[in-house]
C-alpha cells in the first residue's frame, strides 16, 4: 500500500497551485492532508476513485484534517474521546480489515512555549489513543474492533533529533525543538512506535518537509522534518520506502510518503 501525507496549509489555496495533478501523480492508496482550514461545504472537490473524511476546527479557517482512500474503511473515528482536545479537527482515523490508518496535526507550542501544556496533554492522550487501537480499546461510541497495528501520519510539530533540522543550535528550546516536545516524541516511540523515514535512513542529513516563508528558507534547504509516518513495530518488516518529496511546492510543507507491504 502506498500512502502519502501533506500538510497543505489551506486547501483552498493549494487548488489553486495544482492540488488535482499532484494528488492523482501520487495515485496513493491513503492520502492524508493536515491544515484543511476548512468548514464544511467550503470546497467542491471530488476525487474521482476515492472516499473522503473530515474533521473540521470549531475555530473558522484553522487546523483541519481529511483523508481520502482508495478502500472504503470499516469506521472512521475523528476524536480522541476528549472534549476539551477535540475542537480542532486534528484527527481522523480508518479501520481497515489489516491496520489502523491515523491522521494527525498536533498542535503548535507558539512563540516562547505559550501553549506547551495543552501541547504535552495532547500529546499524551494521543499516546495513548494510538495504543488504544492496537488494542482494540476505542473511544466511546466506536464500533467494538480487534487489536491491529497502526500506520499513523502528519505534521507531529517536532523534530526530533538534531539531524532534523539545519540550525538545531539556535533553535534549542525554541517551539518544535523543545526538550519537552522531543522528550514526548521519544515517548511514543518507546511506546512501540517506528519512524518509518529514520528507520530507512538513518543517517541522511538534509532531509526536510517544512521550510519557513522568511529568510529563502526553503531555497537554502534551512528546514525542519516534522511530518512523519511512524509505524506500530510489528509492522517494520514490511516497509518498503520512506520518502519525502521536497521538489513539490504548494505549501510551506511538502509531501512525505510510506510504502508497506500489505
Amino acid at each position: 500500500m502506498r500512502f502519502v501525507s501533506w500538510n497543505v496549509n489551506g486547501l483552498r489555496a493549494v487548488m489553486k497551485k495544482g492540488f488535482e495533478e499532484i494528488f492523482s501523480e501520487f495515485n496513493a492508496d491513503v492520502f492524508a492532508l493536515q491544515e484543511t482550514k476548512l468548514q464544511e461545504g467550503q470546497i467542491d472537490l471530488d476525487l474521482a476513485g476515492y472516499h473522503d473524511y473530515w474533521s473540521y476546527a470549531e475555530r473558522k479557517g484553522y487546523s483541519g484534517t481529511a483523508v481520502f482512500t482508495k478502500e472504503e474503511p470499516l469506521q472512521v473515528i475523528h476524536e480522541l474521546g476528549m472534549p476539551h482536545l477535540d475542537t480542532e479537527g486534528r484527527v481522523v482515523a480508518l479501520e481497515f480489515p489489516e491496520l489502523w490508518f491515523v491522521d494527525v496535526y498536533t498542535p503548535n507550542a507558539q512563540n516562547e512555549l505559550a501553549r506547551i501544556d495543552h501541547r504535552m496533554e495532547w500529546d499524551d492522550a494521543f499516546r495513548e489513543f494510538c495504543k488504544g487501537l492496537e488494542a482494540g480499546s476505542l473511544p466511546a461510541g466506536a464500533q467494538a474492533a480487534a487489536p491491529k497495528p497502526v500506520v499513523m501520519c502528519g505534521d507531529f510539530n517536532v523534530a526530533h533529533q538534531e539531524i532534523d533540522l539545519k540550525n538545531p543550535g539556535p533553535n534549542r528550546g525554541n517551539a518544535g525543538f523543545s526538550d519537552e516536545e522531543r522528550g514526548k516524541f521519544t515517548e511514543l516511540l518507546d511506546a512501540g512506535f517506528t519512524d518509518t523515514f529514520r528507520h530507512t535512513h538513518p543517517d541522511l542529513a538534509g532531509a526536510y518537509s517544512w521550510w519557513s516563508y522568511r529568510f529563502n528558507a526553503r531555497a537554502n534547504n534551512a528546514g525542519w522534518r516534522i511530518d512523519y509516518f511512524l509505524v506500530s513495530d510489528e509492522l517494520v518488516p514490511r516497509i518498503k520506502g520512506a520518502s519525502i518529496y521536497s521538489e513539490v511546492f504548494g505549501s510551506d510543507h511538502c509531501p512525505v510518503a510510506l510504502e508497506l507491504d500489505i
